[in-house]
């Protein structure tokens, strides 16, 4: 019986190596803005995800902010200027790769996103005390 390599990698139950490393840059990367960096506009943000390239060159940091539009940009834009003191960071401590990848941070709307679409459904919810509310009570 002959067993192909890639058959048997795609069967593991181990994630592929390009996420087990998105994932440790993104609890790095994480660990960094909370605790070690001294922008304070940084501190209000997280990594929400890491996109690594195939080639582990570079990555897509998305970064989640709280804030006005202006404040969550100014996270992105600190993070950008931040990049070659977090990429040191990184070559130190992820000894297993041989060079950090090339970081691009963005700002990840999905959460702001959802704040809006919450806002929204709410707005759309009829007042209460306007005879339209249903009740929710079970009857004993």
């Amino acid at each position: 019986m002959t067993t192909n390599f890639h058959s048997h990698a795609q069967h593991s139950s181990r994630p592929p190596r390009t996420e087990r490393v998105a994932e440790l840059l993104r609890q790095e990367i994480s660990s960094m803005m909370l605790i070690e960096m001294k922008d304070p506009r940084v501190r209000m943000a997280s990594v929400s995800e890491v996109r690594l390239a195939r080639d582990m060159k570079s990555a897509r940091v998305m970064v989640s902010a709280v804030g006005d539009e202006r404040e969550r940009h100014l996270v992105v834009t600190a993070l950008r200027h931040a990049e070659g003191y977090i990429r040191g960071q990184l070559g130190e401590r992820l000894e297993n790769l041989k060079t950090p990848p090339r970081l691009r941070f963005e700002l990840d709307e999905s959460i702001a996103y959802s704040v809006h679409i919450s806002s929204v459904l709410r707005d759309l919810e009829p007042a209460a005390g306007d005879g339209t509310e249903r009740s929710t009570e079970v009857a004993e």
